[in-house]
This record gives C-alpha cells, structure tokens and sequence, in this order.
C-alpha cells in the first residue's frame, strides 16, 4: 500500500513539474538535428534556417525572431493547447490544420511583429542591422523555453553597438517574455510594439496596446482572426507612435527594457474574441 501511494505521489509530482514548452533551431538542410546555437557574419540566415530563425513554444502558441535584418518576432497561434513545433516545424499541412492544428496565421511584414525590438536614433527606427555578426540561440530550463538574436556591430548614433533580444515562454502561462540588452553598456532608446492592417480592431489602457483582426497571411489553409497584445510599464517609456502599420513605443535611453506580449486566434476555445483577450489581459 505505502509504495503504491508512493508510486501514485511520485507521478503527480512529474506531472505537476512537465515543461510545457519547446524550442526548435535546425537547419534546412538537416532536419533531423536539432542546433542550440547558430551565428552568421552576414546576419542573414533567413532562407537557411528552418522556419527561418529560432523559435519556442508554449501551448498556447509559438514565436520566431527572423534571422534576418527584420530581427521580427513572428506568431504561430493554435486552436488547441498543446506542443506542436518539433512535428509541425511552423508549417502543418492542410490536413493537420482541418484536424485542429495551428498554422501561421500572423504576417509580419516590413514591421516588428509582436513585441519585436529595434532603436531609435531620436527622428526615426534603426534596424539591428547591418552587423558584423549576429548569433541566434535556444534553450531551455524546467519550466521555460527561450531563443536569444544577438545583433553585433550596429551602427547606432556614430557609435556601434551590440543588442540582445529575449524571448521566454512559461510552462502553464499564456504570455511571454520580451527582454533586450545593450551589451556594451551604452543606453539606447529601444522601439518595439505591435503591426496590424486594415480593418483591425484595437483596445489600449495604461500599460497595454491589443489588436484583433484577419492578418493577409498567404501560407495557411484559411485566413483567421488573431488577437495579439504587448503588455508593458508606461514609466520606460517616452512616447508611442502610429505608422500606420503597427504601434511604436519608444523607450527612455536605457540598458535593458521588458515587455510581455500574448497572442490568441478565433479558431480557439478561450480567448477567441477581442473582448476576451483584453479581459485576460486586465485581470
């Protein structure tokens, strides 16, 4: 009896401590083996790297930053919680998706996506390029998942600098975690937000910006309603900025800034409306 109940107690301990979270970083070339650092003189990867850049995953969606000159932070919402990055490597077949996969509903464009990071030279946004080299990572810990760009050598106010870029997931959490780094030290002014398109709806309080809308997306089965939200503390802030394609914050000068971003679609069973997310987002 004492070592069924033992037995039984020991299970539910493992259960309680499962990391509901994934990483992925792979090459195209080898799908097989999976990298836990990759890094490019260039700072340009984008075609050679599986789903175009590292990425992770909660169950509830997952995030990709493209090795690129972007350095974006692109969504892959479900419609169901669950892992699904390692099998559907971002692009499940029609198929799957009819069968209650995600996809990649979410489309960046010439933007920072979801809570991605650039500066602000104080006129305009300074892309995390060119450099002279930048490295993308992964790992993880027992509860959590992240992926790290690391942008050197970006030239910034007659200066070079080297940013780091964040992100984690949380095991049994729905957002994540943004951070950047100045490495060298120096404050910059950092700029993140969040796109959207026509026709979007947008929700905004104190410390949050929430868009909800169908993105023109080009590689899913069908186009469908995202949700997505950057949740942040309005004292590191100096000002937001409308371009008419995603909403800016621009940071006070500063060595490090966070941000918390969520995202949710229409095809899900909880936060599938504006109204939901923005509720989830306030309580």
């Amino acid at each position: 009896m004492k070592l069924s109940f033992l037995a039984a107690l020991l299970f539910c301990c493992i259960g309680f401590a499962q990391n509901n979270t994934d990483t992925s970083l792979y090459m195209k070339s080898d799908k097989i083996t999976y990298l836990t650092d990759i890094g490019s003189e260039s700072g340009d990867l984008y075609k050679t790297i599986g789903h175009h850049g590292p990425a992770i995953e909660n169950e509830w969606m997952a995030l990709r930053i493209y090795f690129s000159d972007k350095v974006a932070i692109d969504v892959y919402n479900k419609a169901k919680a669950g892992l699904e990055l390692k099998k559907a490597q971002w692009y499940p077949t029609p198929e799957q998706q009819k069968e209650g996969w995600g996809a990649d509903y979410y489309k960046v464009a010439a933007t920072s996506g979801l809570g991605g990071v650039k500066l602000w030279d104080g006129e305009k946004v300074v892309p995390l390029n060119p450099v002279t080299n930048r490295l993308a990572r992964v790992g993880k810990t027992d509860t959590t998942s992240w992926m790290e760009m690391i942008s050197r050598g970006v030239p910034y106010k007659g200066k070079k600098v080297d940013i780091l870029v964040r992100v984690t997931v949380f095991s049994g959490k729905r957002e994540a975690k943004v951070e950047a780094f100045s490495l060298n030290g120096e404050k910059v002014q950092f700029v993140t937000g969040v796109n959207y398109f026509k026709d979007f709806q947008t929700k905004k309080g104190t410390n949050y910006i929430a868009v909800w809308g169908k993105h023109p997306e080009d590689v899913a089965a069908e186009i469908v309603e995202v949700g997505a939200a950057i949740m942040y503390n309005p004292k590191d802030y100096v000002k937001t900025n409308d371009d008419g394609t995603q909403y800016l914050l621009i940071s006070k000068p500063a060595k490090y800034l966070e941000t918390k971003i969520i995202s949710s679609c229409a095809r899900e069973t909880e936060l599938n409306t504006l109204d939901k997310l923005e509720a989830y987002i306030k309580q």
